[in-house]
């Protein structure tokens, strides 16, 4: 059976956990959690929220264990193991792609992933601080 790109997000979003804009940047004091923005280098450019790092969907899987808050350990598992046990929080630009990352980085063994409901639109119609 063939599914909708709106059928894959919405089964997504029954298996992932979301919080509000509002919830992210009340977490975002705490320097131990991680926010990664999987929109588009060019979408990133436009705007962004502060201390995110950009790790487009396409490639996330990939690159995740590069995140500079684990860089500094010099083997890739090590580093994918520590990033694993904190708290990582994903936008996108309306919460569909971060709703699928948040899945993929569940089956990849992360316990503390969310996805950011409403994206980087809802954090801008919030009025919350854009860093360009």
């Amino acid at each position: 059976m063939l599914k909708s790109a709106q059928q894959l997000v919405a089964e997504a979003r029954g298996q992932i956990r979301e919080v509000s804009v509002q919830q992210l940047q009340a977490v975002l004091a705490d320097h131990h959690n991680i926010l990664i923005d999987v929109r588009e280098p060019d979408e990133f450019q436009q705007g962004r929220v502060d201390r995110a790092v950009n790790y487009p969907r396409g490639v996330l899987e990939m690159k995740i264990h590069q995140h500079p808050a684990v860089s500094a350990h010099c083997e890739p598992q090590q580093a994918l193991a520590e990033l694993a046990s904190r708290p990582v929080y994903l936008m996108c630009r309306s919460g569909a792609r971060s709703a699928l990352a948040a899945l993929s980085l569940q089956q990849m063994g992360f316990a503390k992933v969310y996805s950011v409901a409403g994206g980087f639109v809802a954090w801008q119609e919030a009025g919350l601080p854009v860093e360009i």
